[in-house]
Parts: structure tokens; sequence; C-alpha cells
């Protein structure tokens, strides 16, 4: 994949500001957020309206055509439960600068999603899980062979699916972090592609920690094969400890100028 994919998740209704403004329509918070987000080196803006069962799919057309008219089609990553408003949201997507990413399948009772993505020519998130939480490497990688398997026959790219291992609470599970970078080992020795809620590990850590906890993570999972990550651009440490990763990799280009870029 080359250079590491960022995907900002700063426009998700669980925020009370960003809920209020997809609510009522208001396209200036919702603006204001992804031009913070892009600015700080978001490749891909994850636009999360919750469950919206009510107006799903008029609300995430809106969303869609606000961001990319605003930001020179900016690619993004379409996450709610209601799959007519994926649909919806994709019929109105300029992929002049990417695929929409549909966020988000499972081998369990959203694997339809993969058949959702494959029929749209978009990417998917598949969530490396069935009805809970893998309980190992083992069980990880089985479910990520049926979600394969299911995109392959239905003609798409393994390319476009996008493994999301599950990142895990470190406060409570911190005896399983190694099998994540190792499961994203897996992945990367399968030369496919993964991502996944990286912030996710910090959560329920004072402010101040996770910022650090978030960069060692990052650090430790592209080194393992990490291909994109769903995180908040806004952390300055984080953005400098991918961009530095990226040089590292040979992923990019050094130059003493490399974090403005």
């Amino acid at each position: 994949m080359g250079k590491f994919v960022v995907i900002g998740e700063r426009l998700s209704a669980t925020a009370p500001s960003v809920n209020k403004a997809f609510t009522e329509r208001d396209p200036q918070p919702i603006i204001q957020r992804a031009k913070q987000q892009l600015d700080a080196g978001a490749y891909y803006l994850d636009v999360n309206i919750g469950p919206a069962e009510n107006d799903g799919p008029e609300l995430m057309k809106w969303a869609v055509q606000l961001l990319q008219s605003e930001f020179d089609n900016v690619p993004l990553a379409l996450d709610t439960a209601n799959k007519a408003a994926i649909e919806a949201g994709i019929s109105v997507y300029n992929r002049s600068k990417g695929k929409p990413i549909v966020n988000s399948a499972d081998a369990a009772g959203r694997i339809e999603y993969i058949d959702l993505a494959a029929a749209n020519d978009a990417i998917v998130i598949a969530l490396c899980n069935g009805e809970g939480i893998a309980k190992d490497n083992d069980e990880r990688m089985m479910y990520c062979q049926t979600m394969l398997e299911r995109g392959l026959e239905h003609g798409m790219d393994a390319s476009d699916l996008w493994f999301d291992p599950l990142f895990l609470v470190i406060k409570g599970m911190q005896d399983k972090q190694m099998q994540i970078l190792e499961c994203i080992k897996m992945l990367s020795d399968m030369e496919l592609n993964s991502t996944g809620g990286l912030s996710n590990n910090s959560n329920g850590m004072p402010k101040h920690i996770r910022p650090i906890m978030d960069s060692a993570m990052v650090a430790m999972c592209m080194m393992c094969g990490l291909t994109s990550a769903i995180v908040n651009p806004n952390d300055l440490r984080l953005m400098e400890t991918i961009k530095s990763c990226d040089i590292i990799k040979d992923n990019t280009l050094y130059a003493d100028s490399y974090l403005e870029i």
C-alpha cells in the first residue's frame, strides 16, 4: 500500500457537538472538524452518523456532498449500522481521490457489508470477529479467511478488504496486546491491508498518557505491517510518530521538512 493511510475519527455522532450538527444539518461544525483533521494530515475522513434509523440515507447524502464539495472530493469512510444510508452515501460519492470505505463488516451479522462493498466497487473494513471478540489469533484468522473468501467470491480485489484485528483496551486486557501485534504481522505476511480504531487501546487512561501510548502502539503496529488506522489526526505526537515511521519504512522520501508535509 505504501504510505500509511490515516483515517480521521473526529466526525462521529458520539461527540455531542457533531451529533447536534448532523441532526440540525448545520454545516459549520462539520466543516471545521474536517478541516482541522485534513490540515493535520488525515487522508480519509470517517463519517460516523450513528444508527441514524429515521433519516440515515438523507443524512449520509448530505454529509458526503457537504464534505466532498468543501474539500475537493476528500475520500470518506461511511460509518453506520444503517446499510441503506451507506448505499445512499455511495450513490452521490465522487471517487476521484479514492474509493469510498464501507465501515464495517464482520464474519457474523454484518458479513453482508462485504457484498455491499463489492456491488459498489468500494473498500470494506472487515473486523476479525464474529458474534463476539475473537479469543485468539486462530479465531481471528478464521474470521479473516471467511471474509476474504466472501469478498473474492463477489469479485473484490483482496486489497479492497482492510482487516481490523480489533484493538483492545490495555487497561483490563494488557495480556492480549502482543496477540494483536502478531495478528497484524500475520495479515501483513499474507499481503493483506489492515486498519482499526487504534486509540481504543488507550481508552480509560489519563488524558496526558493517551497520546504517549497511542504513539508507541502505532509505531509497533507499523513495524508489524499495519497499513492504516482510524485515529485522531489532531494528536500531534501521534502524527509525528506516523510520519517518522513512514520515513524509516521508506514509504516516504526523507526531507528536513518532512513533519510539515
